[in-house]
């Protein structure tokens, strides 16, 4: 019984979110969080769904558009974004 209910909150990967990556330049989590919160509001920041990760950030795909810009206009550097954490710490 107990192997059924682990296996039924396990996502299949066609379910999950497809993320992207972001290694930023002088990581500081509430700049980032205001700059983002500023430019696409509560709202955005919802869709995003950024996960804050060592010093870098997990965004959605469909909203990298509206992270990177609100990026710029908050004059934060993005050294890379990549589809993997290992990509991302690859180089």
């Amino acid at each position: 019984m107990d192997k059924k209910r682990k296996k039924e909150k396990i996502l299949i990967p066609s379910h999950r979110d497809n993320r992207r990556y972001l290694e930023i330049e002088n990581f500081d989590k509430e700049k980032v969080e205001k700059a983002i919160l500023d430019y696409v509001g509560i709202l955005g920041w919802g869709k995003a769904a950024p996960i804050f990760i060592g010093n870098g950030l997990a965004v959605r795909r469909e909203e990298l558009e509206r992270v990177k810009a609100s990026f710029e206009l908050a004059e934060i550097k993005i050294k890379r974004v990549s589809g993997t954490i290992k990509g991302l710490k690859g180089k």
